[in-house]
């Protein structure tokens, strides 16, 4: 069964990743949906227990990239892409799901950077980042954040349908390996 979930996270973060990359933006229809579809799939199959770990799932997805979100470094968007996923793969997943996606959205936009030729430039606005969060924690730095029309927005859910990706393909190289 969790190959079902897997699947149905990796399937949702794919098409908000898709509209991501097209119009820089993830349709509520897609991550309302995804929640929904989480909490159905997971209680019909699993009862009250599903139901429990379908909300607990997008409450850790949701709730860690709401923090992002918070100081303006990530899009409401891809906050409820995370919660939507969550909710379908659950909390044992969601927490191995977010690191890889944190891994790859690192890998996408050190490769934005260099593309955009502005290593020089992001070194320098990570360093101001570093020490404005030393002395003003959560306050939303006055020009480092994606409000900037400056700022160079990365289409985040791909790293979204990576780190959804990742959990699934294990799957089954563990099945393939007898592990």
């Amino acid at each position: 069964m969790d190959v079902l979930f897997l699947t149905a996270g990796f399937l949702w973060a794919a098409a908000g990743a898709t509209w991501d990359v097209a119009s820089h933006r993830i349709p509520n229809k897609i991550s309302y949906s995804g929640i929904v579809v989480g909490i159905v799939l997971r209680t019909s199959l699993l009862g009250w227990h599903g139901l429990r770990t379908a909300l607990v799932g997008g409450l850790i997805g949701g709730g860690i990239f709401f923090l992002f979100y918070l100081v303006r470094a990530m899009g409401a968007g891809d906050v409820k892409l995370m919660a939507a996923v969550g909710c379908m793969t659950g909390p044992t997943r969601i927490v191995e799901i977010v690191t890889v996606c944190a891994l790859a959205g690192g890998v996408l936009a050190v490769a934005v950077m260099i593309y955009k030729k502005r290593a020089g430039r992001t070194i320098r606005n990570i360093g101001q980042l570093l020490r404005f969060r030393l002395t003003h924690a959560a306050k939303v730095h006055p020009s480092l954040n994606i409000d900037n029309p400056e700022s160079i927005r990365l289409p985040y859910a791909v790293a979204i349908a990576v780190g959804a990706l990742y959990p699934l393909v294990m799957t089954f190289v563990k099945v393939n390996h007898g592990n």
